[in-house]
């Protein structure tokens, strides 16, 4: 039960441990959007039928004017970016590959699985010559640290050239699209993955994508076989995506509660030392005791086991909530003398 509480959203464990009912608890375990827009409607009918072609093309679509990847990028859809990533691997022979660290750290466990040589760095510099498959989040899960795009396609070239494949996980782009790289997909060694759940707050829609070579986005798909999204999915994240005014209502959204969560730390004598909109990451020596103090308050939060002084907490969703983490967290850091 422990180990569970080292991934975000795992409410059932922390209540079993802590006690309470899941209604007392605030959850600011993961980096996901907690004020998800309004559903569109959808044709009754998707829910009897399997998702028919047009469907996905206009998924497709819609996924790649969101993006802003050009027409010619190609596109796999998946139930969930964490179906790409543990497919990825699976598709090149095993070989030299790296991962960001700290970093989110399924790629890496797919990576081993699929057979794969793991090594980690912490600058692009670090990647070796012989390194076939480079997995980057950007920003970073959980510092939110960005990375130069020159040097991001640098790379990219790089290993397309070698016939390896960079990576490139934009999973908290959407908040802040200015730093995605999905306008230069296309070009040989790049593949990008687009989440959904975390920027439209539907993490249970279970919709993700592979933006890359339209050659390799027929091998992700041939894999994955038919029908691998829903319907209702399909048609939910078209109509949501293609939505320009309510995605920029989200933005502008996602980021006043960053500024409400940060004044809220500020309150509680606590500077971020890293994040992004939709998380923020603190550093201070008792985060193990800080987690389990707020977490008899009945708040959620991230620790990390390789790093014993961080804890990430995701964003809240008004005043009330603001007010009540400003309040245990003052109350926590007495309790354990941080």
């Amino acid at each position: 039960m422990k180990e569970a509480l080292h991934h975000g959203g795992a409410l059932d464990a922390a209540v079993a441990r802590f006690g309470g009912a899941r209604g007392d608890w605030l959850d600011l375990s993961t980096g996901i959007n907690p004020v998800p827009p309004p559903l569109p409607g959808i044709e009754p009918e998707l829910w009897a039928r399997l998702p028919e072609r047009a469907l996905e093309a206009r998924a497709k679509d819609a996924l790649r004017r969101f993006a802003g990847a050009g027409e010619g990028a190609g596109v796999a859809l998946a139930p969930g970016t964490q179906a790409l990533i543990a497919l990825l691997p699976h598709l090149f022979t095993p070989g030299p590959a790296a991962v960001l660290f700290p970093s989110y750290e399924e790629h890496g466990r797919a990576l081993a699985a699929a057979g794969h040589v793991v090594s980690r760095f912490s600058t692009l510099a670090e990647i070796a010559p012989q390194t076939r498959l480079a997995v980057l989040v950007s920003p970073n899960n959980p510092d939110g640290r960005r990375f130069s795009p020159g040097d991001v396609l640098s790379l990219a070239d790089r290993l397309g050239s070698q016939g390896g494949l960079f990576v490139l996980d934009e999973a908290f782009a959407d908040a802040e699209p200015e730093q995605s790289l999905s306008r230069e997909v296309g070009r040989p060694g790049l593949l990008v993955l687009r989440s959904f759940g975390k920027f439209f707050g539907l993490a249970g829609l279970r919709f993700g994508a592979a933006l890359c070579e339209p050659a390799l986005a027929a091998r992700i798909e041939t894999r994955l076989g038919p029908w691998a999204v829903s319907g209702p999915a399909l048609a939910l994240a078209a109509g949501l995506m293609a939505d320009e005014a309510g995605v920029a209502r989200l933005r502008a959204g996602i980021a006043a509660r960053a500024v409400l969560t940060r004044r809220a730390l500020a309150a509680a004598g606590l500077e971020p030392v890293g994040g992004t909109a939709l998380f923020s990451l603190l550093q201070v020596p008792e985060a193990a005791g800080l987690f389990e103090a707020l977490a008899r308050r009945h708040i959620l939060t991230r620790p990390f086991p390789y790093r014993a002084d961080w804890l990430r907490i995701g964003t809240v969703r008004n005043e009330a909530e603001a007010e009540r983490l400003t309040e245990a967290l003052r109350e926590a850091r007495a309790e354990v003398g941080c």
